[in-house]
């Protein structure tokens, strides 16, 4: 067992007495020393751990909302502790450390292996499912890298393309003028990214009136809609479905100039922002390359307009 797999596992069985005994976060440190002279030698890595279980604690609330956005029918209290604080060491490592010191890949194989040997029949599962996810919406960075350990691509079990689940989806470019000047409504996520207002299609639903119901929900707007901007796919990672292929109709709408009002708590969705941007100002955010180009059509449009 290398240092740091040992020093990952005190770090959870630290933080499982901490979640479970509802202990207050300036005992977290008492309780990692007691758990590394308890049950390892001079082997595990105390710098290690340390730096590890503060981030975790630290980025404790962000890291939860993003466990909801990738798990959305597992309210946090609902997932078994073990669960929780692996996925909790799995993100902070994924999101918020080094890559050239821990790489993705060895991020998620670390938090597969600590749910397999610490937690239920199921938790190697739910957890590859949870990161898997998180790791398709940063972009799977590093995707092609090679496992030092064994020479093998390090990926999340794949599901045949024909095989997987097909989930529809609507959502919208939405301007607006005011005094002149062209703005569009975007929202932001919790990974970084300006991306477009959108969600689910309900059954037998109109494609154009799921988007005007969402961006309603969403972003508190009332829209009209101009005309089909076009569609793409993007593959996702649901925790209990597996790999779906979701498939977004975008539409150019028009609405009123006024402020943005985004859902709150977790029916934000795992997004934290909505403003309305210049299109002057567009070039300069952070998009998804699938979203950019709806926005590159959307923006030719709008310039042909007006």
């Amino acid at each position: 067992m290398s240092n740091r797999h040992l020093s990952r596992t005190i770090v959870l069985q630290t933080l499982f007495e901490w979640d479970f005994s509802n202990k207050d976060n300036s005992e977290i440190e008492k309780i990692l020393t007691y758990n590394i002279k308890e049950f390892t030698t001079n082997i595990c890595d105390w710098e290690f751990s340390k730096k590890l279980i503060d981030n975790v604690v630290e980025k404790k609330d962000a890291i939860d909302n993003i466990i909801e956005k990738a798990a959305p029918q597992w309210p946090i209290e609902k997932i078994s502790i073990i669960d929780r604080n692996v996925l909790r060491i799995g993100i902070n490592e994924l999101l918020f450390s080094d890559r050239k010191e821990i790489p993705p890949k060895v991020a998620i194989n670390e938090s597969i292996e600590l749910a397999k040997t610490f937690g239920g029949d199921n938790s190697g599962k739910f957890v590859s499912g949870v990161l898997g996810t998180i790791y398709k919406e940063l972009g799977e960075p590093d995707k092609n890298q090679i496992s030092n350990k064994n020479k093998k691509r390090a990926v999340i079990k794949d599901i045949p393309y024909e095989k997987m689940l097909i989930e529809k989806k609507c959502g919208a470019v939405v301007y607006s003028i005011d005094e002149g000047v062209i703005y569009v409504a975007l929202v932001h996520d919790i990974f970084g990214h300006w991306t477009l207002s959108k969600g689910g299609v309900k059954e037998g639903e109109d494609l154009e009136k799921c988007t005007i119901r969402k961006i309603k929900e969403e972003i508190g707007l009332d829209i009209l809609i101009e005309e089909k901007l076009g569609e793409n796919e993007y593959i996702a990672y649901d925790p209990e479905k597996g790999k779906t292929r979701r498939q977004v109709i975008y539409f150019l709408a028009n609405s009123e100039f006024k402020t943005l009002k985004l859902k709150e708590g977790k029916d934000a969705g795992g997004l934290d922002d909505t403003k309305w941007f210049k299109l002057t100002e567009i070039s300069n955010l952070n998009f998804y390359d699938d979203i950019l180009k709806i926005i590159i059509k959307a923006v030719k449009i709008l310039n042909s307009k007006f």
